[in-house]
């Protein structure tokens, strides 16, 4: 707790940048997740699982100290609840690696044939989405050094239309999929079926958690 204590006297950035370090750690243990999924090694996925949801409890509790640090009243250079409101955003992200995996080991799931190549782009671009608001949040020491204007500003703002970019080919890419899904319809039984759609919604979750998480930056630009 002194630690974290330490990096809000140094930035009120820092922590969520801490924070971030955390977050990444869970996506990308989730993004191996995937590989093994791929490869069908189930009792590999089913290991990646529970370390996607170790790193996820440790994303979870450093967030909760950092906001028991952001209620006492620190001096902050921008609005408390603004910056609450990332936080929380940013931590929902492990959590959306964490389900991920829990869905994956519900049933050993085979990833058809027909639209194997598809689902990868689309896991790829919002893995993509995830790793641009990562790259945004570096971003906002320097934000706050340039007086949150200025040409710093300018590529954060562009940063967060490339996430919205990714995450509209998410979008486009899901839509796609979700009819090749109902063109196996016969060929998959009602748990396969039922389970396919469900873990398409949770990888666009990704995207449009990111996409969220920029927006909330964007908006903590805007208004200063």
């Amino acid at each position: 707790m002194r630690t974290i204590a330490k990096l809000f006297g140094r930035s009120p950035f820092q922590p969520l940048q801490a924070h971030r370090e955390k977050v990444r750690d869970a996506v990308l243990k989730a993004h191996e997740l995937m590989e093994a999924f791929y490869a069908a090694d189930h009792a590999r996925v089913a290991q990646l699982a529970e370390e996607v949801s170790t790193l996820e409890h440790a994303a979870d509790a450093m967030r909760q100290d950092l906001t028991s640090q952001l209620s006492k009243g620190l001096f902050m250079a921008v609005d408390r609840s603004r910056l609450s409101e990332i936080l929380e955003t940013q931590d929902n992200l492990a959590d959306m690696a964490e389900n991920l995996g829990k869905l994956l080991t519900l049933m050993p799931l085979v990833l058809p044939a027909s639209f194997q190549g598809p689902f990868q782009r689309f896991v790829e671009v919002n893995f993509k989405a995830f790793e641009q608001v990562y790259a945004m949040v570096q971003q906002l020491d320097e934000l706050l050094e340039s007086g949150f204007g200025g040409s710093e500003a300018e590529r954060v703002r562009q940063m967060a239309m490339d996430v919205a970019h990714s995450e509209h080919e998410a979008d486009v890419m899901q839509h796609a999929l979700l009819q090749k899904l109902f063109a196996e319809d016969e060929r998959l039984s009602k748990s396969e079926f039922f389970l396919w759609g469900r873990v398409f919604a949770q990888v666009a979750r990704l995207s449009d958690t990111a996409e969220r998480l920029a927006l909330g930056i964007r908006r903590t630009l805007e208004l200063k």
